[in-house]
């Protein structure tokens, strides 16, 4: 995978909805006059209700659950499909759970902690089941999902924003642009969380932030890794400050940019590094990771349980969309690996801690796999294929391995959709799924990774 297009997204546009409870909303009292009873009859994709309206139509409700009764008032509509609020919960699922978090509700980061945790993951894991259904498996082998603990996310984009109340810093609201200020996190790594007292302080002082930023944090093997985004340029004593901010908490490299600009490195005090498999790597600032260790370590045991047994000694994998090597160095405890990555930056990062490492077996090779995919012919020359596209899925690469003459194919998936769309070309040239793995890598969200083994011939 090469960006952040990987993983969640924010979605714009839409109209706040309050969160509800079994007495009402929290605030003013709704105008019921437009709300009529519904009952919600499953979830959808993106974590929403989907109620049955006494006209026969249906409508998306936020912060609902299957089998609830509700009085849902219409909020407008998008792409044809109605959106609602519950005003109220007439008749609560025994699923409904306490929400952790204070800021559940309002926070655009979590849809879905009102849900017992039980019944959450049956409902990912079927995600899965019904996607590879779609594909053209009838009867999908899927493993129970991998889940990971709260307060494990290792990477955050947050956004900053200067108000009259002062500095606000997390996720944006659901369907707002404006910035939930987070003092209560249930998701993030305590490590993380903890700078963000400090980081407001620090943004308090700086000339080159007026309104408008972002802190990118990876929790490296080495400490935090900040990339800092601002709406105005740095002065010297700017920089002054994000070194003895750095210093006094921990984190070795702070990187900035203006605006979209191009990262430079602001402040270093040390060396940084994440350990892939057995090889250190030193990301570049910003550089894509997953986003918790647990849901990276259960990827790459379901990635290796996928390859063929009977390797031979001389065997090579492709590695397609590498990043910074997250699987090709546990890959390469297997055969060799041959790693494509179109992201320079990363694949700078992927050569040099093989080439520190002494690791002849994975061999970098810089390519964008949109623009310049691996033909069949080329293909010819590896044992397997492991894929682990962006959020889009692999439109252009997908079909032409369907079609080689590779026998073992693991797919690495961020979007139950787009999965669906590829395997299908797999289910239709006549290959076999072997096994699925879901993975809870975004806890709370509607968001779902799986892994997915697919295998030539009946």
């Amino acid at each position: 995978m090469t960006t952040a297009a990987r993983g969640p997204s924010r979605r714009p546009g839409r109209t706040a909805p309050r969160r509800p409870t079994a007495a009402g909303p929290p605030g003013a009292a709704p105008d019921v006059s437009a709300a009529v009873e519904a009952t919600v009859t499953r979830m959808g994709s993106g974590g929403d209700g989907v109620a049955t309206l006494p006209d026969g139509g249906s409508a998306f409700l936020p912060f609902v659950l299957p089998g609830e009764r509700v009085l849902a008032r219409p909020t407008g509509r998008r792409a044809g499909t109605v959106l609602a609020e519950a005003t109220a919960i007439l008749a609560p699922s025994p699923e409904r759970v306490a929400p952790p978090c204070p800021h559940f509700g309002t926070c655009g980061g979590c849809a879905l902690q009102h849900w017992d945790l039980g019944r959450y993951a049956a409902w990912k894991r079927q995600r899965l089941v019904e996607a590879l259904q779609r594909a053209g498996f009838p009867d999908p082998a899927v493993a129970p999902i991998a889940p990971c603990p709260p307060r494990t996310r290792r990477r955050a984009d947050l956004a900053i924003r200067r108000g009259p109340e002062g500095i606000a810093i997390g996720f944006h609201a659901r369907g707002e642009g404006r910035v939930v200020d987070m003092r209560h996190c249930d998701v993030l790594d305590p490590r993380l969380f903890a700078l963000l007292e400090p980081l407001r302080e620090l943004l308090g002082r700086l000339r080159g932030f007026r309104r408008d930023g972002s802190a990118l944090f990876n929790l490296l093997d080495t400490g935090p890794d900040l990339l800092l985004r601002t709406d105005a340029p740095l002065t010297t004593a700017d920089r002054q400050a994000l070194a003895g901010f750095g210093v006094a908490q921990g984190l070795p490299r702070i990187a900035w940019a203006q605006g979209d600009g191009v990262p430079e490195t602001a402040a270093q005090s040390g060396g940084v590094a994440i350990t892939l498999g057995d090889t250190a790597v030193a990301p570049a600032p910003g550089a894509f990771l997953q986003a918790t260790p647990e849901g990276e370590a259960a990827i790459v045991a379901a990635v290796l349980a996928g390859l063929p047994d009977d390797l031979p000694p001389r065997a090579r994998i492709a590695d397609l969309y590498a990043g910074v090597g997250t699987l090709s160095f546990p890959l390469a405890a297997r055969a060799r690996v041959d790693a494509f990555e179109g992201e320079a930056q990363a694949v700078a990062a992927l050569t040099a801690a093989a080439h520190r490492a002494g690791a002849p077996r994975v061999t970098p090779k810089r390519r964008d796999l949109a623009r310049q995919p691996l033909p069949p012919a080329e293909l010819a020359a590896y044992a397997a294929a492991v894929l682990d596209p962006p959020f889009a899925g692999a439109p252009e690469q997908a079909p032409l391995l369907a079609r080689s003459t590779v026998t073992r194919v693991i797919y690495v998936s961020c979007n139950p959709s787009a999965l669906s769309r590829d395997a299908a070309l797999f289910a239709r040239a006549g290959w076999r799924l072997e096994r699925a793995t879901p993975v809870d890598q975004f806890i709370w969200s509607p968001h779902l990774e799986s892994v997915v083994v697919l295998a030539r011939g009946a």
